[in-house]
């Protein structure tokens, strides 16, 4: 008589970019790919071309943060949600547990983060806490997290130490470690597993190419205008201002913005939208620039560009300058603070570049989505030990 296939529930919310939805595809794919059952729940505004593998996909009312300051939740017409559009988006939420009775649980990064949502999320754990279906539940977390107040990061640790299962850090702990972005993880060493970095593997195949000048990208957050601008007027003082440059705007930038840019754009600047062969054109770039973001400087890894980023911070983010540090220790990248950002030292930054080596292969652990479908997967009588 053949096994039975397991069932796993993914819960998602992007509210801002849309990274945590490509890292939550992947794994999705590879529990898919495993034989799982996959039943996967975003709460974000629809991505397209999302690829989730085989998995039921299941679309909340959408939300998004107001602003950066993630103390607003708005919904699909950018109104902040009411007590009833929470306790129907809750209902749905519960419902599609219940009829999904999974074996396991993926939420992404809550408790860690994703405050907003607790309307919904403190009643689904405490669903799977009553133990009807025998879930277990897991945290799927990226490698670093915005600074806590010391009383949140308290009610952190007491709701892994109770509720969770386990805690999938996806990072290569020989480039950052959990602790160093949050304290209290020594609370729960036997449930903290570090998967490597979350990567598609399958769009980093092709080898490192040349001709392709220079990439500007922005990712699909919102983010990303101000370097859009700069690298525009940084080229005419660039080494590099007879190649070819290619500025993409991802979702996240506005249509006037994308008009004024491409209006702006000299001969041999092209400007134009995210494209599906990103991973192709950073393997072929002269100097990719960037933000540093996650997937984005895991991409420009894998492709093994030369690569300037230019982190984002606003002062209270340090997420993205603290990823920029740690893999310019590492010689992977080249990093200009944003504090410091102008046409001449972009310029200079990017000149710079051109004349360094290529990041070398296997440079960091990416086999994260793989790793992350073998612990959601694990019997549960499994030993949890700390890497």
């Amino acid at each position: 008589m053949a096994a039975t296939r397991p069932t796993v529930m993914i819960y998602v919310q992007h509210l801002m970019g849309i990274g945590h939805q490509r890292r939550a595809a992947l794994i999705s794919r590879r529990l898919c790919a495993k034989g799982a059952r996959v039943v996967y729940v975003s709460g974000g505004f629809p991505v397209p071309g999302l690829d989730v593998g085989g998995a039921r996909f299941v679309q909340l009312p959408p939300a998004r943060a107001a602003d950066l300051n993630y103390a607003a939740l708005l919904d699909e017409r950018g109104r902040s949600v009411t007590p009833e559009w929470q306790a129907s988006r809750r209902k749905l939420l519960l419902d599609t547990f219940r009829r999904a009775r999974p074996q396991a649980l993926l939420i992404e990064t809550f408790p860690f983060g994703r405050g907003l949502l607790r309307f919904e999320l403190l009643p689904l754990v405490e669903a799977v806490r009553a133990g009807q279906f025998s879930t277990r539940l897991s945290c799927s977390v990226r490698d670093i997290i915005e600074p806590r107040s010391p009383a949140r990061s308290e009610s952190i640790a007491r709701m892994v130490e109770s509720h969770f299962h386990q805690v999938l850090v996806h990072a290569d702990p020989a480039v950052i470690r959990f602790e160093q972005s949050y304290p209290l993880a020594d609370r729960f060493p036997a449930k903290l597993r570090y998967t490597g970095f979350v990567a598609d593997l399958t769009e980093a195949a092709a080898e490192p190419g040349s001709g392709g000048g220079v990439m500007v990208s922005t990712g699909g957050g919102i983010v990303g205008e101000s370097l859009l601008e700069t690298a525009l007027r940084a080229r005419a003082h660039s080494r590099l201002r007879s190649h070819p440059w290619r500025l993409l705007a991802g979702p996240g930038i506005s249509a006037g913005t994308f008009a004024r840019l491409r209006e702006q754009a000299p001969a041999g600047v092209t400007v134009e939208r995210n494209r599906a062969d990103f991973s192709a054109l950073l393997s072929r770039c002269t100097v990719s620039i960037s933000q540093a973001g996650y997937n984005t400087l895991l991409d420009v890894v894998l492709a093994r560009a030369r690569a300037v980023v230019v982190p984002f911070t606003d002062g209270r983010h340090t997420e993205q300058p603290t990823r920029a540090r740690l893999f310019e220790q590492r010689g992977l990248v080249r990093r200009v603070e944003a504090a410091g950002l102008t046409p001449e030292t972009l310029a200079r930054a990017v000149d710079a570049a051109a004349q360094s080596a290529r990041p070398p292969p296997g440079a960091l652990d990416v086999n994260g989505a793989e790793r992350t479908a073998e612990l959601v997967l694990a019997s549960p009588d499994r030993e949890i030990r700390a890497d």
